[in-house]
């Protein structure tokens, strides 16, 4: 690649000075987050699934299945995505299970 040269350099009576190079940067995709919900034996399974539906956007059969991993595994992926939606979606979903008295966890954790 070329340079580009300050005033003064390389000119007659210049006193020489430092070639500048441009730089190409790598930008880096941001890093994703996973959206997990976690197992307790209070919430029921209903609910987990109006939330699966109503926050990820899931339909019926696909939010049973994540329901259905949350209950038999402990945990469950929502879906991922950038930290700031990962972190909103974890919020949201938490107000609405307090606002609805039920103890479901949701965690993010990266990807």
């Amino acid at each position: 690649m070329g340079g580009r040269k300050q005033s003064g350099q390389d000119e007659p009576g210049g006193k020489g000075g430092v070639v500048l190079e441009a730089r190409r940067s790598k930008v880096r995709p941001p890093r994703l987050y996973k959206v997990l919900l976690l197992n307790d034996d209070f919430t029921p399974m209903d609910f987990v699934v109006v939330v699966l539906e109503k926050f990820f956007g899931m339909n019926r059969e696909r939010a049973t299945v994540v329901m259905l991993a949350v209950h038999r595994e402990g945990k469950g992926i929502c879906g991922v995505y950038s930290r700031d939606l990962a972190a909103t979606k974890v919020e949201q979903v938490v107000a609405f299970a307090r606002q609805h008295q039920h103890p479901l966890a949701c965690v993010m954790e990266e990807n």
